[in-house]
């Protein structure tokens, strides 16, 4: 009795079905595909993924009677950026720019602008500070009893306490 070989196996791994399912709502950002978003942190890296991160494809106008042998000009990568590393990426632009053709395979990213603001997967809330307990508080005004001037004593005395009260000093 011979056995019938397998056609194929009818699962399939989630990334070819990620990439489908994505391309229509990127593709309303000027993304003609998903690589660039979905490749970010491997285009500039992990510590400048965490904060930025690209939000659209601008791409000029081509006129009312473009020449049709005319190679098409390339787009601006619009990125949002958290405060504080816009400066970076704008020293870094070249390589990225050059990193995300390289990646795609032709000239798709000419120039790069860049938009401050908090990312849309992050929290622009502080975290919560930890409670202060009595007792560390108590010994940090003790020991910032002799300090002279009320405004450093009191200052030292906030830090003690923090201080005091942090998992790390009761260990």
């Amino acid at each position: 009795m011979a056995s019938h070989p397998r056609k194929g196996s009818w699962s399939k791994p989630l990334a070819e079905f990620v990439g489908r399912a994505i391309d229509p709502v990127l593709a309303k950002q000027g993304f003609g595909q998903s690589e660039i978003v979905m490749a970010w942190p491997g285009i500039v890296g992990a510590r400048l993924a965490g904060v930025s991160e690209p939000l659209r494809l601008q791409w000029p106008s081509r006129g009312r009677h473009p020449a049709p042998d005319a190679p098409p000009q390339p787009a601006t990568l619009i990125i949002r950026v958290e405060s504080g590393f816009g400066l970076e990426l704008q020293h870094l632009a070249p390589l990225v720019i050059e990193r995300i053709n390289g990646r795609l395979g032709w000239r798709c990213v000419g120039k790069l602008a860049f938009r401050q603001g908090p990312l849309a997967g992050h929290s622009s809330a502080r975290p919560v500070r930890p409670k202060i307990d009595p007792a560390a508080a108590r010994k940090a005004t003790d020991e910032t009893a002799a300090v002279e001037d009320p405004g450093l004593r009191a200052a030292l005395a906030r830090l003690g306490s923090r201080v005091y009260s942090s998992p790390r000093a009761k260990t």
